[in-house]
């Protein structure tokens, strides 16, 4: 893959923030595989989705550098000019996710949120099995609730047939390598973009919160 000519060695992506991908990607295949036939391991790959998500939420406004929000979350004049010229056959260069990336890591954030949250509600057609919230709602809604389960999860697989789309785009065509910062964290740019980390205070108490709301969820909010 071509890189800047003349370029520095950065450290991008700060180990939450690849934790937290990785673990994304394995939980999600897990989740899909289990959805049948291991449902008590679907819920717990779900209680464990959510703390992910949640997490990634707060790092996006506690973290530091290229993982908080306002340093790719961009408004339509900005979006507008850079799909104007990605069809340029030139390395990428923008630190962190693009405009066009930033939408893609809210829209899957949100879809995600919409899947476990739906998740916690819902019941099986023979009202057997269901999420640690089941009872605090209705059958008929319970099963409402099953449907959206099940079309989010569609609009999922179709973000993340997206997303390895765009990895690939940026990989064949702009000869970009997005997956290897995202394993080793670091990056070449033609200058150095001045991220800062989070101090580790910050990382402690966002893993705590996380956590414990995804254990508060998965005991239905009965202690």
């Amino acid at each position: 893959m071509a890189e800047p000519a003349g370029g520095v060695r950065i450290k991008l992506w700060d180990g939450p923030v690849r934790i937290v991908h990785w673990l994304l990607v394995i939980l999600i295949a897990f989740s899909w595989w289990s959805s049948e036939d291991h449902l008590n391991w679907h819920r717990w790959s779900g209680y464990a989705i959510i703390g992910l998500v949640l997490f990634r939420i707060y790092w996006g406004f506690a973290g530091g550098g290229a993982a908080r929000f306002a340093s790719f979350v961009k408004g339509p004049r900005a979006i507008a000019a850079y799909a104007a010229k990605i069809g340029r056959r030139d390395v990428a260069t923008t630190p962190g996710h693009n405009p066009l990336g930033a939408i893609s890591v809210l829209a899957l954030l949100a879809v995600l949120l919409v899947q476990v949250g739906t998740g916690l509600f819902v019941v099986d057609i023979d009202a057997f099995e269901g999420g640690p919230l089941s009872d605090r709602v209705s059958y008929d809604t319970g099963r409402a609730l099953a449907q959206i389960h099940e079309l989010s999860f569609r609009a999922l697989q179709a973000l993340v047939v997206l997303h390895v789309g765009a990895v690939l785009f940026y990989a064949i065509w702009k000869r970009t390598n997005l997956i290897g910062p995202m394993i080793t964290g670091q990056r070449t740019l033609p200058t150095d973009p001045g991220f800062k980390g989070a101090p580790l205070w910050r990382l402690a108490a966002g893993v705590v919160l996380a956590a414990a709301i995804a254990w508060a969820l998965s005991k239905g909010l009965r202690f």
